[in-house]
């Protein structure tokens, strides 16, 4: 059982990120990692970029790597209020699941940030640490909700870890599938037939990931 498609846009609305100073350094950063490269763009080149002070980009970044992780911590929050939000008679894994797809939705709004982001996140090994260490967090966050959902260990822990690595799985294989549409497109400006058929959605990488898990049991 899953929450309605109306309750999980609400809450994803309430985690939107809104175009600021902050969003022009973060698109800013973006557009100069991929034209100079990561560890060619420095923090001053960015603030420029974005029209802002170099003090300003550290009143808002501990360092560049940051920009590429600047949507952590709502995509946490809003799987939190999703779990907490879920019916009550919701398994401990489906309502972190629930969680997982609120979080997601996010994903789906800035969806050519989450593909270039992904793309220079996995050029790097640092970047692919810090991301192992976002998805600790995410994890913990998942399984504080359902702490205070009344699970109990060991439940919780396996639930969260468990919907966590669904999101992981999914992330990646929404992330190809976004990129087989964008060559396929590439195909087609030269002539060649393309695939018709959209590429999933987020919530259907979930969902078909999930379904994988249970699968296993």
């Amino acid at each position: 059982m899953m929450m309605s498609a109306a309750a999980i846009a609400t809450l994803v609305r309430m985690g939107r990120w809104e175009p600021d100073a902050r969003g022009r350094m973060i698109r800013a950063a973006m557009d100069l990692f991929a034209e100079r490269g990561f560890e060619q763009t420095t923090a001053g080149d960015i603030a420029e970029s974005a029209g802002v002070t170099e003090r300003t980009f550290f009143r808002h970044f501990a360092d560049k790597r940051e920009v590429l992780f600047d949507g952590s911590a709502t995509l946490e929050r809003t799987t939190h209020d999703a779990i907490l939000a879920a019916p009550d008679e919701m398994s401990p894994l489906e309502a972190a699941l629930t969680g997982i797809v609120a979080g997601g939705g996010l994903l789906e709004q800035r969806r050519e940030h989450a593909v270039r982001r992904s793309r220079i996140v996995a050029a790097h090994p640092s970047l692919q640490e810090r991301e192992l260490l976002k998805l600790a967090a995410m994890t913990e966050s998942t399984a504080k909700a359902l702490h205070e959902r009344g699970v109990a260990e060991p439940a919780a822990s396996l639930a969260a870890h468990s919907a966590v690595t669904v999101f992981h799985v999914a992330f990646a294989r929404w992330i190809a599938a976004q990129d087989d549409d964008a060559a396929q497109n590439d195909d087609a400006t030269h002539g060649e037939e393309r695939d018709t058929e959209a590429p999933p959605s987020f919530v259907d990488c979930v969902a078909d990931t999930a379904a994988a898990l249970r699968a296993l049991t």
